[in-house]
């Protein structure tokens, strides 16, 4: 079972721990003293996860056993690369015969058992690269991909549902029959269509907050279990606007991704 981390004993450090002011903005000093002090942060540290966003994944496959029986998985806005570590052992992946492909934009240090594509999702060669890469059906594409905050909440919204809707065109293209489809998005309403899409592909369409979510946070998951199989009467990836894009990949390349 995967139990919220209590307290701050379990890796010998103490929570509460300040940042001296310095030449840190108030905002960055704040930042960085939740981020020390997050017992997930150290839990992550403790048990080898390259980010919190490990114990996400762990509690939504505990609940939803996500990842019981895949073969393969594709892993999309992967840095640093926690989902992938996870993957890696659930596949008893290797490097001589992979079984799970991690795509971002950013670099990733290696990771055994994981191929690594530095390339932006939103290129319009990545699908290929990516199913050349793995060799074989995906049993589940998860998505922690999620465009660079503006401050401005519904904007936010928009731009990362559009990442959403992209690896769900992607997911629907290459899933194996049963498969599952994971991928991060933020509340704001603005996905009626992408939960039709969804409804009309998978047996079953979820919301969910894991507790290793933020409570303050906007950021959810969209879960469609039970991939129906591919059939001529459903849509299939529209040709998106290769101009906003273009604007999303550059703004991407300019602010980065945090996993949070």
């Amino acid at each position: 079972m995967t139990k919220p981390p209590i307290g701050g004993n379990r890796t010998g450090r103490k929570l509460g721990q300040k940042v001296k002011k310095g030449k840190l903005k108030a905002s960055s000093r704040r930042w960085i003293e939740r981020h020390i002090n997050d017992p997930y942060v150290q839990r992550a540290q403790l048990e080898g996860y390259r980010a919190r966003a490990a114990f996400k994944l762990l509690e939504i496959d505990e609940k939803h056993k996500i990842m019981s029986g895949a073969m393969r998985i594709i892993d999309l806005g992967a840095a640093p690369g926690s989902w992938s570590q996870i993957a890696a052992k659930v596949t008893n992946s290797t490097d001589d015969d992979p079984k799970v492909v991690a795509i971002d934009f950013l670099e990733l240090d290696p990771l055994a058992g994981v191929h690594i594509l530095q390339l932006d999702f939103l290129d319009p060669s990545a699908p290929d690269r990516l199913m050349a890469a793995l060799g074989g059906t995906p049993d589940l594409v998860l998505s922690d991909m999620a465009a660079p905050t503006t401050g401005h909440r519904q904007t936010d919204h928009i731009r990362t549902m559009h990442l959403c809707e992209v690896a769900a065109y992607f997911a629907i293209d290459v899933l194996a029959e049963g498969g599952h489809f994971l991928a991060k998005t933020f509340q704001g309403g603005a996905e009626r269509e992408l939960l039709t899409l969804l409804k009309q592909n998978f047996k079953q369409v979820i919301h969910v907050k894991p507790a290793a979510s933020r409570a303050e946070s906007v950021e959810m998951f969209l879960l469609a279990k039970g991939f129906k199989g591919r059939h001529p009467d459903r849509p299939t990836r529209p040709d998106f606007n290769a101009e906003d894009d273009a604007d999303m990949r550059d703004d991407r390349e300019m602010a980065g991704e945090n996993e949070d």
